[in-house]
């Protein structure tokens, strides 16, 4: 009996750490859409490996995440909060155009991800 409450709240542990690799995983994923550009079409050999670096670190933080949890589930969580991110930067850092449309697509998408986490079965 004690067992097996270990060895959920450790499963519990494992899952929720997890979630915090893949929100790690989904930050770098936000530098490294920001690094291409740099690298001016692997052009430039110090972003360009930047580029390489901050795309390798993602997918491996990716891969450990999916240790514990569904694969759709982290890799829509992984590229949702990349969308956003290298969106909210573009009209932030770029000035991207920004309007109503887009708007409601980052609403969505946020929509997605918390609909994605919360429905997770654990």
């Amino acid at each position: 009996m004690m067992s097996t409450y270990v060895e959920r709240s450790t499963a519990m542990r494992s899952t929720e750490m997890n979630w915090l690799i893949l929100v790690f995983a989904s930050l770098i994923e936000i530098a490294w859409s920001q690094s291409i550009k740099p690298t001016q079409g692997f052009t430039k050999p110090l972003p360009t490996l930047l580029c390489f670096v901050l795309a390798a670190a993602a997918v491996y933080l990716l891969s450990r995440a999916m240790q514990t949890l569904p694969v759709g589930t982290a890799y829509a969580v992984f590229t949702g909060i990349g969308a956003v991110g290298a969106i909210g930067l573009g009209i932030v850092v770029h000035k991207d155009p920004f309007s109503a449309g887009r708007a409601l697509a980052l609403a969505m998408i946020v929509g997605g991800i918390v609909l994605a986490r919360v429905t997770n079965p654990e």
